[in-house]
């Protein structure tokens, strides 16, 4: 599980960095005297934001930033109790699931002090009991109005960081029921669900993760499991390129990147190609080497010489690693509708992407061969062509 750790760590840094600078900058606008918060509205502008996303007029990486700049504001705005007063049903009802709220500060502080201090009652401010009390008030809410994903998904996080999976996979199941399109919490419900299978991802615990990944492809702690659970079953070629797939998202020549880089090169290592993989070696015409730096990405795909436009098979390198001799197969498939074994003649194309990106951009390197068998074992690519 060494490699699960660790691509573990660079996300949870990665997440925690993005979480905490908007934390700190409501820290200050904020005041812990602030009434408790109201939920409706809370929830009104959680609801905006994720029609923008779905209606395409809010990037994600936007969209994530609002969301936990709006959640960093709620935290700020329950951090204590406001005087008693004659409360509504309407209100009562807003404070009672407000109530839990809190855990989500204490979500944050565990995981990045000590993950222990619950079990230890050593949480500022919050006692052992009173961090019980807060996580069973809520759960007696939920069961007596069941329809609020929202509070599923806080109770099974809570449960999460209390270590009670079994009660957090029941928590976080009843959230997805009644929000499945939900590409987080999706995740988030096979990690835990994964914890209650001694840490193992095979079966519906990955299966999650790739329906998390059908509507959110750039999820990273999607594409963290999916690695870990491809690396679990010896897919390598797979778990390489999950985690490679995280690299485009993370800052270049961060910690996250160099420990992700470090995961695909044990990935790379450990994957032996399949007897039938299609071989060959891909060079850059001297021509356009000026025009590539070391560290650019190169793609190396093999698509249908006649059927569907997408790649049959992906690997992926470095410019410094040119020349470079590659082998496909059908373990490198993107969809398992489109191996590279179902079609018998095949293009082999390479490309160099200054940006990273997957699709072709203005200024990227490429070449290709002529259509070859899907098991050719010599075929040569040059990179010989500037897109414009």
């Amino acid at each position: 599980m060494t490699l699960f750790w660790l691509v573990g760590a660079a996300l949870a840094a990665l997440v925690l960095a993005l979480l905490l600078r908007p934390l700190a900058r409501a820290g200050r606008d904020a005041t812990l005297s602030r009434a408790a918060v109201n939920l409706s509205v809370y929830r009104d502008q959680l609801r905006e934001l994720e029609a923008d996303l779905a209606a395409g007029t809010l990037a994600r990486e936007d969209y994530d930033k609002a969301r936990a700049e709006l959640e960093a504001r709620m935290l700020d705005d329950v951090g204590a109790p406001e005087a008693e007063r004659p409360a509504t049903p309407g209100r009562r009802s807003a404070l009672a699931v407000g109530l839990a709220v809190p855990l989500l500060g204490l979500v944050l502080y565990l995981a990045v002090g000590d993950p222990g201090a619950m079990r230890r009652a050593e949480v500022p401010g919050m006692s052992a009991e009173q961090v019980q009390a807060v996580v069973e008030r809520l759960a007696e809410k939920l069961r007596e109005r069941p329809d609020d994903p929202e509070g599923w998904k806080l109770l099974g996080r809570a449960y999460s960081v209390m270590g009670r999976f079994p009660e957090a996979a029941h928590a976080l199941g009843q959230a997805a029921l009644r929000a499945p399109n939900d590409a987080q919490l999706l995740v988030d419900f096979a990690d835990v669900l994964a914890m209650t299978r001694g840490q193992r991802l095979e079966g519906e615990p990955e299966k999650l993760v790739l329906r998390a990944l059908e509507i959110d492809p750039n999820n990273l702690k999607a594409l963290a499991l999916a690695g870990t659970a491809a690396f679990e079953r010896s897919d390598f070629a797979a778990a390489a390129g999950y985690w490679e797939r995280m690299l485009p998202h993370v800052p270049v020549g961060s910690e996250e990147a160099r420990a992700i880089r470090e995961n695909v090169a044990e990935a790379r290592k450990q994957h032996k190609p399949a007897a039938g993989a299609l071989r060959g070696t891909i060079t850059l015409a001297p021509e356009l080497k000026a025009k590539a730096a070391p560290d650019d990405t190169v793609f190396v795909f093999a698509r249908a010489a006649e059927g569907p436009p997408m790649p049959l098979a992906v690997t992926r390198a470095r410019v410094r690693d040119l020349p470079l001799s590659f082998a496909l197969d059908d373990s490198m498939a993107m969809t398992p509708a489109h191996r590279l074994s179902g079609f018998p003649r095949v293009i082999v194309a390479a490309r160099v992407s200054r940006s990273g990106a997957a699709t072709a951009q203005a200024g990227d390197l490429q070449g290709a061969s002529a259509p070859v068998p899907n098991d050719a074992s010599s075929v040569n690519v040059v990179i010989d062509t500037l897109v414009r």
